[in-house]
């Protein structure tokens, strides 16, 4: 159970929407007076609420136009062997997200490249990382929905339901 109440989830959705804003337009935004807001943000943060607070980058327009959905099967299920896949992995720059899974699929990748041939130049340093039974890429035609945003209406704001 979280510790959240009304004034900390209002926080948490206004800098999910524009991390750039000021305390006073924060605590404008949230009907608390900076002081507190302050004290408030600074705990979320301390409590590991707030992890970070980053720019969110138009893909298409530097060139990382190509997601790629990748799945990976294996026949290694040990901790050591997860371990060196893992840090293989988690240097591999155009995997911006990576899953164990359960199911037919042991690991989910997102990955963005730049086009085919970039997909192609990613998929030969991933076979190289580890031994794996299968991979399958699928491609995204169209990102139809796409948010960094919680759904913080969901939670029960340390209220009664």
């Amino acid at each position: 159970m979280n510790s959240l109440d009304k004034y900390d989830c209002a926080i948490l959705a206004a800098l999910q929407a524009d991390a750039t804003l000021s305390i006073s337009g924060l605590s404008e935004k949230v009907g608390l007076s900076s002081t507190p807001c302050w004290k408030r943000v600074k705990r979320l943060e301390e409590e590991g609420y707030i992890e970070s607070r980053v720019s969110i980058v138009n893909r298409n327009k530097v060139g990382l136009p190509v997601t790629v959905f990748v799945s990976v099967r294996t026949v290694e299920h040990d901790e050591k062997w997860l371990e060196r896949f893992a840090a293989a992995v988690m240097a591999l720059p155009e995997v911006l997200e990576f899953h164990r899974m359960s199911g037919d699929v042991d690991y989910l990748l997102k990955v963005v490249t730049t086009d085919i041939g970039g997909y192609d130049r990613f998929y030969k340093k991933l076979i190289k990382t580890a031994q794996l039974s299968g991979v399958s890429s699928a491609f995204s035609m169209e990102q139809i929905k796409y948010t960094t945003a919680l759904p913080l209406d969901l939670i029960s704001h340390g209220l009664p339901a």
